[in-house]
């Protein structure tokens, strides 16, 4: 007996969307560090804050900067040959009231009529995951350079520009800025979002 063809193809066909509706469409592979491998410079739409806390759980001290400069080579061959130079300028600080900013701009902390900026330049990058790395580097504020470390994760990329979150924690007596310790912690956790523009 023969069996008509159209039903037979039209079967075929509806199994077919079936398989294709129910199967998991694959994701786009997140972007790695080795793919965004270039040159790029900062830009002024990354956020550099910060945060302070009180002993007791009181509310702290916060900021961001407004001011700053740098860029970073990403090698694709091998991360660890990778690079970051950035620039603060402690003028820029922002805080929720005047006399807090005032305070951050004084001799006690960060004394910018003699010290204009706070620099750090890496030595070393370590690669952690596909995404992310430790960059370790040469701090220097008030006069006074220290080795200091950030934990760094890609978040986006594409092509032209990157953006990552990068923080660390930085102990500020060693700057000479321990002003108000024990009330406020000796600790500035650094919670930064980063872009770059592709040079």
């Amino acid at each position: 007996m023969m069996i008509p063809r159209r039903p037979v193809f039209k079967a075929i066909w509806s199994f077919a969307l079936l398989a294709m509706a129910t199967t998991p469409a694959v994701a786009a592979a997140a972007p790695t560090l080795a793919d965004a491998a270039g040159n790029y410079r900062i830009a002024n739409s990354s956020t550099v804050q910060f945060s302070v806390a009180q002993a007791g759980g009181g509310g702290g001290i916060a900021g961001k900067f407004a001011k700053f400069s740098g860029g970073f080579r990403i090698d694709g061959n091998n991360i660890e040959r990778s690079s970051v130079e950035f620039t603060l300028y402690p003028e820029s600080v922002r805080s929720s009231e005047r006399r807090i900013e005032d305070f951050l701009r004084s001799s006690a902390v960060f004394d910018t009529a003699n010290y204009q900026t706070v620099t750090f330049r890496s030595t070393s990058v370590t690669q952690t995951g596909a995404d992310s790395a430790t960059v370790v580097g040469t701090l220097t504020a008030r006069g006074k350079a220290r080795k200091e470390r950030f934990e760094v994760t890609l978040t986006d990329w594409n092509k032209r520009s990157i953006a990552f979150t990068i923080r660390g924690s930085i102990r500020r007596a060693p700057y000479g800025m321990d002003v108000g310790t024990p009330i406020y912690s000796n600790v500035v956790e650094f919670d930064m979002n980063i872009r770059g523009q592709k040079r």
